[in-house]
């Protein structure tokens, strides 16, 4: 359903207002747990997404524009392994978001060592935004460290899936593999204004994950953003015309 149609519809349904507000952005956050990533690699990952979501900077940005946002977080791995952490939420107060957070921290990871079937990752992420609230900007937003080894490669998906006008982001996360950011460039990113966080090594995730959930909120306010420096002054590669596929 069309934000504005839900919009009548709620009003005309007498809904509360806090589910009458318009939600702004979508946010799907998709987290790398194939065998590349071990225990300490894992922490980093769960804690740094975790202190992301409440960081006050993220914080402002949700809650210091007009809209909702929604989100939800699903961990991947081979190609019939997806897990959804947490299932979409509308983030209307400080309480809800803190519960996300601790919901992302105490997450255990299932013990099975598998490849990356980033292909397949994208392709779950793809199917929840048919599930997902109504909003008016629809971004997923997927980590990793390494390139598809499993599954249908990325490119085929874009090739067979009708993803819309829905904008993927990547988190690159280097030590692993090199020239990953390229790759992420080239192969995974797509859709309007769709770009690629670096983070070199998994030391430097939870700073970049915070600066990638920052540069997604900021857009959802303000529109694309052009690409190059960003908070930080960190640079990122961009792809302002990234095809629809």
């Amino acid at each position: 359903m069309r934000p504005a149609l839900f919009l009548t519809l709620a009003f005309a349904l007498g809904l509360p207002a806090a589910l009458r507000a318009e939600c702004r952005l979508a946010l799907a956050l998709a987290v790398d747990v194939s065998r590349s990533v071990d225990a300490a690699d894992y922490v980093i990952q769960t804690e740094g997404l975790a202190d992301a979501l409440i960081d006050p900077a993220v914080q402002a940005a949700i809650f210091g524009a007009p809209g909702d946002v929604a989100i939800m977080v699903y961990y991947w791995s081979g190609v019939r392994h997806q897990e959804v952490v947490a299932e979409w939420r509308l983030i209307q107060a400080p309480g809800e978001l803190a519960a996300l957070s601790d919901q992302v921290r105490h997450m255990p990871r299932l013990p099975v060592s598998l490849p990356t079937a980033l292909g397949e990752a994208l392709r779950f992420g793809r199917a929840q935004f048919d599930i997902a609230p109504p909003c008016a900007r629809q971004v997923l937003d997927v980590a990793g460290d390494g390139r598809n080894n499993e599954g249908i490669a990325p490119r085929r998906i874009y090739e067979k899936t009708d993803f819309g006008n829905l904008v993927v982001n990547g988190l690159a996360v280097g030590e692993h593999e090199s020239g990953l950011e390229s790759y992420y460039a080239s192969d995974v990113i797509r859709g309007d204004g769709a770009f690629v966080e670096i983070a070199p090594a998994q030391a430097d995730y939870p700073r970049s994950i915070r600066r990638k959930l920052l540069r997604e909120l900021s857009e959802a306010v303000a529109g694309r953003a052009p690409g190059g420096e960003w908070p930080e002054g960190r640079v990122f590669l961009t792809s302002a015309t990234a095809p629809k596929r």
